[in-house]
């Protein structure tokens, strides 16, 4: 399987949403959920996209899964690469790790696409803050 993640801002921070789109892989949709978030930072918006994920792929039967994010930042923190900084993102950080363990998802990797190759998932979350912030 392949999740496409994504997480904004308007504002930063601002009203927020994330989002997810879960295809096979040949490109067939599975799922596909936006979240409202309400005020956040972008990169807790990033995180949460991939918290709600996990969280619905550890109530699937699943196979090897990798996650596409169009932010490098968290990319790389996820891959331990670089360090968490910010505290309330070590936070999220952790909640990811532990949920990974805990589920026994099998994670292939997590991988940074340009935001033209996460169109799915980015249009997702701002139809999530349209509908939530008219």
């Amino acid at each position: 399987m392949h999740i496409h993640t994504d997480g904004g801002a308007r504002g930063n921070p601002g009203p927020a949403a994330c989002a997810f789109v879960v295809t096979d892989e040949k490109g067939r949709l599975i799922h596909r959920q936006g979240f409202y978030l309400g005020v956040t930072t972008n990169n807790q918006a990033e995180y949460l996209g991939v918290i709600k994920a996990l969280e619905w792929l550890s109530a699937q039967k699943h196979e090897e899964t990798e996650f596409f994010l169009d932010s490098q930042l968290i990319v790389n923190q996820l891959n331990g690469r670089y360090r968490v900084k910010d505290s309330g993102l070590k936070i999220k950080n952790l909640e990811i790790k532990d949920l990974i363990k805990n589920f026994k998802l099998k994670i292939k990797n997590f991988s940074y696409v340009p935001r033209t190759q996460n169109s799915q998932a980015d249009l997702l979350v701002n139809q999530t803050l349209d509908r939530r912030t008219r």
